[in-house]
């Protein structure tokens, strides 16, 4: 993926050099990025690695579906305070897994501590299951293992090498 990135700004240095434009600037280097863009599209399969804005694009989907679920979360944990009585059931469950490696699985719960309303408290030491301490356990179980679900599939395709 860097490489790739590397390759596009050589592209663009190249065409922002080379451009027979005494007026060349800022946008001569972005039409020279773009071009970039299209040459490596096309010939991204002898990379051997797959396009590196592709990449980019789940790391924005990423982004997107963490600031999704912080509001909504925010939103719940709002109510709760706002609420004149305090009716919560907080609670420790488990969950487990399918990330591996220790990126993926810091990311994970790096994501789901900065949602309000969980906390990760520890990882096994494989580092596959997770204790999470929940706010409201009844209530808030079943949205917090959906949010996982949608971190985990997020970042699996992020990490994905192909």
């Amino acid at each position: 993926m860097l490489g790739q990135f590397v390759l596009n700004l050589f592209i663009a240095a190249l065409w922002f050099l080379l451009k027979d434009d005494p007026q060349a600037d800022f946008s001569t280097f972005v039409a020279g990025f773009l071009v970039g863009i299209v040459i490596l599209y096309a010939m991204h399969r002898f990379f051997g690695t797959r396009f590196y804005l592709q990449r980019v694009e789940k790391i924005i989907k990423l982004i997107l579906i963490f600031i999704r679920e912080l509001i909504l979360s925010s939103m719940s944990v709002l109510r709760y305070v706002l609420s004149p009585k305090l009716n919560i059931t907080p609670g420790i469950f488990t969950y487990e897994t399918k990330l591996e490696g220790d990126w993926q699985i810091t990311a994970l719960a790096l994501l789901l501590t900065l949602t309000p309303g969980s906390v990760v408290m520890e990882v096994s030491e494989k580092g596959n299951l997770f204790y999470i301490h929940a706010m409201d356990l009844e209530e808030a179980k079943d949205s917090i293992v959906r949010s996982i679900g949608k971190f985990e599939q997020a970042i699996l395709e992020v990490t994905r090498n192909d």
